[in-house]
């Protein structure tokens, strides 16, 4: 039997317990969305880090619009641009070399930006190792018995017995440690895919991977006919944070719509990630920009800044149902140096509505 390294059942209970202080009974949503630190007073920027729903002046507007453009006026040649593409998961793999376990940070936000990653009252989906098709539970003849199920059977995968299982698009530790506790309380299921077998390596060396509550595995979601380990319709929730924007913008309508398949119905798709004008994208130098909007760091890697419309239109063209989509604007400081940074990231819920009943 393998041991907790960081929680108890007592830590579990308490977290569990201030999470639902901060949800409405009702909705299961975080009562003050994206944070509630107004700056209300200019004297007072430099008391804390981070000031939330940040407004911003026409002023501020233009100076990004200016900035963003200067930034990118002269483009990468297409000729050297093939290899931040092909040689992706090198640059990868050699950035988590480099920062190792330094690089996964506790996410302890995602639990209030995102209550859905707690199961409440789950049931399950499987019945001695069966999962229910639910297109055609839905579709079924009129004329059978509506009392039992249809039932298909589907080969073993890991997981199966789950009643709540969630894909994290990318691997994180802090994530592995709550999946443990959620297993052992509700019954959840956590995968984890990374294109970098170095991220997925670091991953099952930490103490408290095992495959009985998680299941971390390399796959490229760029790949159109690359398998996953698990069924369609088998997902209660998918998990993307500063993940997409990595990938070149012309391919992430087909990740979408690949995903969004292994959704259940009902099921949701998180995401998070940078926003157009965001502090980091007017930082980068000339010569760095791919295509509108889409640069390469200087380690290879790369990131692209979405806005409200192209998030919204990549969802739904996918067949989502929007529950949120949240510019989340902030004021980052740095009270050491006196600086202030204007952080722009994006924020989305869209879940997967149920077919229309027949006719």
């Amino acid at each position: 039997m393998y041991k907790l390294q960081s929680f108890s059942r007592a830590k579990l209970a308490e977290t569990f317990s201030r999470l639902s202080s901060r949800l409405h009974w009702t909705g299961g949503r975080p009562s003050a969305p994206l944070g509630s630190r107004i700056l209300t007073n200019t004297d007072d920027i430099f008391k804390h880090n981070m000031w939330d729903h940040v407004q911003w002046t026409e002023e501020d507007k233009e100076n990004a619009r200016k900035k963003a453009k200067e930034n990118s006026c002269t483009h990468i040649p297409l000729e050297e641009q093939g290899k931040f593409d092909t040689e992706a998961c090198q640059y990868w793999d050699k950035f988590y070399k480099m920062h190792q376990k330094k690089f996964f940070k506790d996410r302890k936000w995602l639990f209030l930006e995102f209550p859905e990653l707690l199961p409440s009252g789950a049931k399950s989906q499987t019945t001695n190792g069966y999962l229910v098709d639910q297109i055609q539970q839905h579709n079924r003849p009129t004329h059978r018995n509506t009392d039992t199920p249809t039932l298909i059977q589907t080969p073993a995968f890991p997981g199966q017995h789950a009643s709540f299982r969630i894909l994290e698009v990318f691997c994180s530790v802090f994530f592995l440690k709550l999946s443990v506790l959620l297993h052992r309380e509700t019954d959840a299921y956590v995968y984890c895919c990374d294109f970098s077998p170095c991220a997925i390596q670091l991953v099952k060396d930490h103490p408290d991977y095992h495959d009985s509550v998680c299941h971390a595995f390399v796959h490229d979601i760029c790949e159109e006919r690359a398998s996953f380990p698990f069924p369609p319709q088998s997902l209660d929730v998918i998990l993307a944070v500063f993940v997409l924007s990595s990938i070149h913008p012309e391919r992430l309508q087909g990740i979408v719509n690949r995903l969004s398949t292994y959704l259940k119905y009902g099921g949701i798709f998180l995401f998070r990630d940078y926003g157009r004008f965001d502090f980091s994208q007017l930082r980068f130098k000339k010569g760095r920009c791919l295509s509108e909007n889409f640069y390469t760091r200087g380690d290879g890697t790369c990131v692209y800044f979405f806005t409200k419309e192209e998030i919204h239109d990549l969802f739904s063209i996918a067949g989502l149902e929007e529950i949120q989509n949240l510019e989340d604007r902030r004021l980052q400081v740095n009270r050491g140096k006196k600086v202030a940074m204007h952080r722009v990231w994006m924020q989305s819920k869209y879940r997967k509505g149920y077919p229309p009943p027949p006719s």
